[in-house]
């Protein structure tokens, strides 16, 4: 039996089945592609189905349809299937899902393997960092209202973050995070360990002072040999990337302390 358009997001929600596409849709109505396409304008407008992707249909539960769209951890994995990207959520978008939040995030962060335009979707805010290594650090898997998706694990989004700050919202909401997860007792040296190779050893070096800096309960010590492993006798890492040269160098990190850090903890 057909189903009526203004029926169509009620029942696809009733029926456990969130996402369909065009032709999917025109099956469901009988109807023909064009007449389907048709009802789903109508449908959107009245913020009952959103698309976040040519082609790629989400009915929006009742308690979402006033924001012109859904939250993004629950389009963004068959967004990002349907176009064909590698892709983790990350930064403070990561840090939120591994319970630390010590601000919400104001956008949704997803690191890509290829340039993406950034998109608004009503009061949902996605924003995309291209990154080359995308498919080679590590990352969780947890469930969405439709998909499981791909979420940096808190040792790859505490590299990230000192990788780059500005992305965390600057380095004391970096320092702050990173002290948070430390304290939840989310990250490990050896997890870190693990890690770090994919990354540049300013990254790893920056992260070590951070978190002796927040006075973090954990053993930096595998930290800083590996430091020195991948880059014996090697300048020195601005603490602030883009910063000035200038400021107290710090012989353990091999880090200029260019900037004030204060953490909120």
């Amino acid at each position: 039996m057909a189903v009526s358009p203004q029926h169509l997001g009620d029942h696809l929600l009733a029926h456990g089945r969130p996402v369909v596409t065009l032709r999917e849709v025109a099956d469901l109505l009988n109807v023909n592609p064009k007449h389907a396409a048709s009802a789903l304008v109508r449908l959107k407008r009245a913020n009952r189905m959103f698309s976040p992707a040519r082609g790629l249909y989400f009915a929006v539960p009742p308690e979402y349809r006033t924001w012109g769209a859904m939250p993004a951890l629950d389009f963004i994995d068959p967004m990002m299937r349907a176009g064909g990207y590698a892709y983790y959520v990350g930064y403070l978008s990561a840090a939120e899902l591994h319970g630390v939040a010590h601000q919400h995030p104001q956008v949704f962060q997803v690191v890509v393997d290829r340039p993406i335009a950034d998109r608004d979707f009503g009061r949902v805010r996605v924003r995309f960092y291209p990154r080359g290594t995308v498919g080679e650090v590590p990352v969780a898997l947890m469930n969405s209202r439709t998909s499981q998706v791909r979420v940096a694990t808190p040792a790859t989004t505490a590299l990230d973050l000192a990788s780059r700050p500005s992305n965390g919202g600057g380095l004391n909401n970096v320092a702050t995070v990173i002290g948070e997860m430390a304290d939840d007792d989310l990250l490990s040296a050896l997890d870190l360990v693990s890690v770090c190779g994919r990354y540049p050893v300013s990254a790893l070096r920056r992260l070590g002072w951070l978190l002796d800096h927040v006075g973090a309960d954990l053993d930096t010590g595998p930290l800083v040999k590996e430091a020195e492993a991948r880059a014996p006798g090697a300048g020195f890492t601005l603490l602030q990337p883009g910063g000035p040269r200038r400021g107290h160098r710090d012989p353990r990190w091999r880090v200029i302390v260019n900037d004030t850090v204060e953490a909120d903890l």
